[in-house]
């Protein structure tokens, strides 16, 4: 284990592993960063670099809960001039309920989960939930299916070439619908295209080693923080080992 991810203080320790063993590294699944990059450029020399399909697909999904985000802002802002109207005026302030009884505010901030997850998950209420979300705000929809269309690109079990066509495909959707996050997608994508589509070569993941650090996190966090290092180690060791 190696604090911190400095490059340089990486491939220090990663140096110490003789070459003949590290040579025989094929295949570096990492994230989109420079630093993580240059580590296995240096230290794995003949691996194959993948960046790992989810560090994409999270662009995409942060890219729809952007635009939720700022159609909530607005819907919160209409709710606090209304209400201060409606005060003005001397009435009762009535926000405005759909049909699953939220309010618009409250049908975005709910709706939050929802669009992560693919349709045939979804449980009844955010079925109903999704129905009024999408016909309130078709700009939302459309950025949905297009985060979708990028995880069944993902999904098939397709070689190379032929994702890259896809890509293409979608990435021409993406910029015609006008959301600049996707735009902002589109130019990460050139920048790191030739070890996104690596990905479909051998369709290798870093998930397990992603899944084990959010149980790290959840660890520290249940104890507030580690004062004493040694002995946080000894406890993921005997519950994580």
């Amino acid at each position: 284990m190696i604090k911190g991810t400095l490059s340089e203080q990486v491939i220090e320790i990663l140096l110490k592993i003789p070459k003949h063993l590290r040579d025989k590294v094929q295949e570096v699944s990492l994230d989109m960063a420079a630093s993580m990059n240059h580590i296995a450029k240096t230290c794995f020399k003949k691996a194959q670099r993948v960046t790992d399909r989810f560090h994409v697909q999270k662009l995409a999904f942060e890219a729809v809960q952007e635009i939720r985000i700022k159609h909530r802002w607005e819907e919160i802002e209409i709710e606090n001039t209304q209400y201060q109207q409606a005060k003005y005026n001397g009435i009762k302030f009535k926000p405005r309920v759909l049909s699953n009884g939220d309010t618009p505010k409250q049908l975005l901030a709910r709706s939050r989960y929802l669009l992560f997850k693919n349709p045939y998950n979804w449980t009844d209420s955010q079925k109903q939930r999704a129905e009024i979300l999408f016909s309130e705000y078709p700009d939302i929809r459309r950025a949905y299916q297009l985060s979708n269309e990028l995880s069944y690109i993902y999904n098939q079990k397709i070689d190379k070439g032929v994702a890259l066509t896809k890509m293409a495909r979608w990435f021409k959707d993406a910029e015609e619908s006008g959301f600049k996050s996707f735009a902002t997608i589109r130019r990460t994508f050139e920048q790191h295209y030739a070890q996104i589509l690596n990905y479909f070569e051998n369709r290798a993941t870093n998930a397990f080693a992603e899944s084990f650090n959010s149980k790290i996190k959840d660890f520290r966090r249940n104890f507030r923080g580690v004062r004493d290092t040694n002995f946080f180690l000894f406890r993921l060791n005997n519950i994580f080992g």
